[in-house]
C-alpha cells in the first residue's frame, strides 16, 4: 500500500518549517528541514541538542568530508555529528553553499554511520521535492504518523498524471494551435502541452521545454531558455505539426529557489554542473516520465524530437515512446550564456 497524499502533506509540512518523519526498511527518521526551520523550533525538535546533520554526498564532498569513511560512498547521505558549537546558525552555513566564502572556516566535522540508508535518501529526494536544500537536523525513532518510501514513489508517479482542461490558444508564430493541461492531485502545478497545427499522420516535432521563469518571461541572458522557447513554436508550425510540451521542473528540476541559488554561485566563478552538485542535487533531476506519459494521453507515442541532448533521446526511448529522429536545435549564444552553452557540450553531451 502507499499514499501520495501522505507524501504530498510531508511536502507541505516541510516548507512550513514543521518535523516530519520517514520509515525506512531500517527504521525511522524524524526530520527538521534546516532551510524552514529555526532556531526555536530546533530546541522544541531537539531538545537535547543532539540531532545530527543530515547532507548529501555532494554537499559532504565540498565541505572535504569524502576522506572519511562514513562519508567516502558516492551518492550515499552522510550524517555529521552534532557538536556543542553547531547550533542552527552554525548548520545553516554548513547546509547552504551560498555562505561559503562568507564563512570559509568551517568545522572540524566528523561523519557518522547512516543507519537508516533509505530512509536518509529518501529525505534528501523529499527536499528536492520540496524545492528545499537537501539538509535536516535528524533524530531516529518511530513516529505516528511517518511516511514510507512507497508514498514518495506514489506522488513521484507520472502514470497519475492526466488531463484536465483543453482549449483553442491561437500564440504568436502559431495561430492554428491548442493549449492542453495536465495535472495530478499530488503534484503542485500543472504540466502544460501546446499543439501545433494538426495530426497529419507523420510522427509530431515534439519539443520538451522545462520551465524557466527566469528566460522565459524575464528574458534572462544567462541561458537560452527564452530563445529556445521561442524558436521552438516557430520551428514546430513551420514543420506543419507537432507539440511542445511544457514541464514544470524549474532549474532541471530542483526549483526556481535552488536555481537562484545556483545562480549565486555561477556568480562565484562555479558552472552550472559544479553549482548544482555543491547544492547537493544531481546535475539533472528531472523526471522524464512525465512527458512520456503527456505523450501517451495525447495519443503520439511515435515522434520526432527537437532537443541538443542525446540524454533525452534514450531517456524517452527508456519510457516508452518510439523517437524516430532528433532533430538539432541550435541558437546563437550571447557574452553572457557562452560559458553555460560550453557547460552543456562539455560535461553534459549536448551536441551544438
Amino acid at each position: 500500500m502507499n499514499n501520495a497524499r501522505a507524501a504530498a502533506e510531508a511536502v507541505d509540512a516541510l516548507r512550513r518549517g514543521w518535523p516530519i518523519a520517514i520509515r525506512g526498511t531500517e527504521g525511522t527518521l524524524r526530520l527538521l528541514a534546516i532551510e524552514t526551520g529555526d532556531g526555536t523550533r530546533l530546541a522544541s525538535f531537539d531538545p537535547a541538542g543532539t540531532a545530527p546533520v543530515l547532507l548529501s554526498a555532494g554537499r559532504a564532498a565540498t565541505l572535504k568530508l569524502a576522506n572519511q569513511r562514513d562519508a567516502a560512498t558516492p551518492d550515499a547521505p552522510v550524517l555529521v555529528e552534532r557538536v556543542a558549537w553547531l547550533d542552527f546558525d552554525a548548520a545553516t552555513a554548513l547546509a547552504d553553499p551560498q555562505f561559503d566564502l562568507a564563512t570559509p572556516l568551517k568545522g572540524p566535522f566528523r561523519a557518522i554511520p547512516v543507519v537508516q540508508t533509505d530512509a536518509a535518501t529518501a529525505a534528501l529526494r523529499l527536499a528536492r521535492i520540496a524545492g528545499l536544500l537537501p539538509a535536516f537536523f535528524v533524530l531516529e525513532g518511530d513516529a505516528e504518523h511517518a511516511i514510507t518510501l512507497a508514498d514518495i514513489d506514489a506522488h513521484e508517479d507520472a502514470d497519475r498524471l492526466r488531463i484536465v482542461g483543453r482549449a483553442r490558444l491561437p500564440v504568436e508564430a502559431a495561430e492554428d494551435a491548442e493549449i492542453v493541461a495536465f495535472r495530478t492531485d499530488e503534484m503542485p502545478g500543472e504540466h502544460i502541452a501546446l499543439l501545433i497545427g494538426q495530426p497529419n499522420g507523420e510522427a509530431p516535432l515534439v519539443r520538451l521545454h522545462s520551465e524557466c521563469l527566469t528566460g522565459d518571461m524575464l528574458g534572462s541572458l544567462k541561458c537560452d531558455c527564452g530563445p529556445q522557447l521561442k524558436a521552438a513554436i516557430a520551428e514546430i508550425a513551420k514543420s506543419g505539426w507537432g507539440i511542445l510540451l511544457y514541464l514544470r521542473q524549474e532549474g532541471r528540476g530542483i526549483g526556481l529557489i535552488n536555481k537562484l541559488r545556483a545562480y549565486a554561485l555561477q556568480d562565484q566563478g562555479f558552472d552550472t554542473v559544479d553549482a548544482n552538485t555543491r547544492l547537493g542535487f544531481a546535475i539533472d533531476a528531472r523526471n522524464f516520465r512525465v512527458a512520456a506519459r503527456m505523450l501517451s494521453l495525447l495519443g503520439q507515442p511515435r515522434i520526432r524530437l527537437l532537443t541538443n541532448n542525446p540524454q533525452k533521446v534514450e531517456t524517452l526511448r527508456a519510457a516508452g515512446v518510439d523517437v524516430l529522429e532528433r532533430v538539432p536545435h541550435v541558437l546563437p549564444a550571447n557574452p553572457h550564456n557562452a560559458r553555460y552553452l560550453a557547460t552543456k557540450r562539455d560535461r553534459t553531451g549536448h551536441e551544438f
